[in-house]
């Protein structure tokens, strides 16, 4: 069965199912757009996941009253899917008029269908993580920036909107740096509608010093430029890999909200912890 973004819901009028449905998630194979950018699916050159949150999560409990919560996703990047963002908050909305004899049963039937779609096709599927958080722990929700140098600073030109590698640089020539750089000017647009994508964009490596005027305007040169968040983190990852060739090169992005929904994607070129999931202000 085809799975293209076309067929999913975007931009299609939609009924909102009040009872739950898990056939309304609907999966989008990362392969596609990974050898767009020359990434072998069987064996990317990047590590980390897709941190999801849910901030519109409700049900019924057993006597029919309703309960709400918000969720916390880890997607590992290695899922053959990606879930698509309009059909992820049919599902959610599908548990609004369901009823539930527990948080427990809650849990369980959001994590046992998430991790399905995502590995659907996979020989070895595995399970998502999923933390979900209830009305009396919203409390402890924190909010954090992305931490390192401003690249907005920069007083620069731009006159690119579509993705352009060849912006970006690296002086070969002198000792390897280590830096942690962040620009709250990404912007790019769904793959299917059009419609705008905010983020902000940390990236840390270890190499030669990237050019960071250059890095600057090919984070702006997305502008214009149609893809799903994942994707578009995956392409940065990539190009300044193959432009820059740093030692060490991680990518994290954080968009705002859309439908109750961010979606936060980390590549990384080594293991490493993921990052504590703190929204920022934009979210």
């Amino acid at each position: 069965m085809s799975s293209s973004p076309e067929q999913s819901p975007l931009g299609k009028s939609s009924a909102y199912a009040d009872q739950y449905d898990a056939t309304l998630l609907f999966p989008i194979p990362r392969e596609t757009k990974r050898k767009e950018i020359g990434v072998d699916d069987k064996a990317p050159p990047f590590f980390g996941a897709d941190l999801w949150t849910a901030y519109e999560v409700s049900w019924l409990n057993a006597k029919g009253k309703p309960q709400v919560a918000l969720a916390h996703f880890t997607i590992p990047c290695e899922s053959p899917n990606i879930v698509e963002s309009k059909s992820f908050k049919l599902y959610l909305n599908s548990f609004n008029n369901s009823r539930f004899t527990s948080v427990e049963e809650v849990r369980d039937a959001i994590r046992a269908d998430v991790s399905e779609a995502v590995w659907r096709g996979s020989d070895a599927p595995r399970t998502i993580g999923l933390k979900l958080v209830l009305a009396e722990g919203f409390e402890t929700e924190r909010m954090g920036e992305l931490s390192g140098l401003l690249l907005d600073r920069l007083d620069i030109e731009c006159d690119q909107y579509t993705p352009d590698p060849s912006l970006l640089t690296a002086n070969h020539d002198e000792a390897p740096v280590s830096e942690e750089l962040v620009s709250h000017l990404l912007k790019s647009n769904c793959l299917v509608t059009g419609q705008p994508d905010w983020g902000s964009v940390q990236i840390s490596y270890s190499g030669a010093q990237i050019d960071q005027a250059g890095l600057l305007q090919y984070i702006v040169s997305f502008r214009n430029h149609n893809e799903f968040h994942e994707q578009c983190v995956e392409r940065i990852f990539m190009d300044i890999w193959a432009r820059c060739k740093p030692i060490k090169l991680s990518v994290y992005a954080r968009y705002t909200r859309r439908g109750g929904l961010d979606i936060n994607p980390l590549r990384t070129s080594h293991p490493q912890a993921l990052p504590k999931n703190l929204r920022n202000a934009r979210q």
